[in-house]
């Protein structure tokens, strides 16, 4: 009875180990940030945030953040709207999704420690389209094990290479404005907890 209990009890933390040794990395909303800049009238930039994003980065490399396009603050209640229904179409887009595969990084971004992460390749999915894109991302791992991802330059994100040019022209006629520019910095700050 006593061996068994004792195999049992090698076997169960043999399996806790082996999950730890696996583990994954969450994103924590409170903790991360996705920004944008407008540019309207050819001179006034603005910049804005998404308020609720998901993330995770696998143990296998396999990283992904999910933006929910409803939550984009622009600190205009009517402007919020505008671009959620005419610029995201979010009732038949609700989300955009980055992904990039850090397995080749892997190895490197769990000791402690700062690495820039140069030309790595993404896709964004948005709109209904699909594109690869090239990011550049400052990695920090804490001793703890979790992770900050930061943009070490900004994401250009051009209306025509997701189908939303129509959705900012009518955003800049409901608001008046001579012009609003159709290519976009945009920018992040992500921690991630091991679990």
């Amino acid at each position: 009875m006593f061996k068994t209990l004792a195999i049992a009890g090698l076997s169960l933390s043999s399996v806790v180990m082996s999950n730890a040794a696996h583990a994954d990395w969450q994103l924590v909303n409170d903790k991360s940030q996705l920004s944008f800049v407008s540019i309207k009238k050819d001179a006034i930039a603005e910049a804005h945030h998404f308020t609720n994003i998901e993330g995770k980065l696998s143990e296998r490399g396999t990283f992904s953040v999910n933006v929910d396009l409803t939550s984009a603050e622009t600190l205009i209640p009517i402007r919020n709207e505008r671009l959620t229904q005419f610029v995201f179409e979010a009732a038949k887009f609700p989300s955009a999704i980055l992904t990039a595969d850090l397995s080749a990084q892997l190895n490197t971004i769990k000791q402690p420690g700062q690495y820039v992460l140069k030309d790595l390749e993404a896709e964004l999915d948005f709109h209904g389209n699909k594109k690869p894109l090239k990011i550049n991302v400052l990695v920090s791992s804490a001793e703890n094990g979790d992770l900050s991802v930061s943009s070490f330059s900004p994401v250009i994100v051009n209306s025509e290479d997701f189908g939303v040019t129509e959705g900012v022209k009518k955003l800049q006629q409901l608001a008046g404005l001579p012009s609003v520019a159709t290519a976009v910095p945009v920018t992040f700050a992500l921690t991630l907890k091991k679990q």
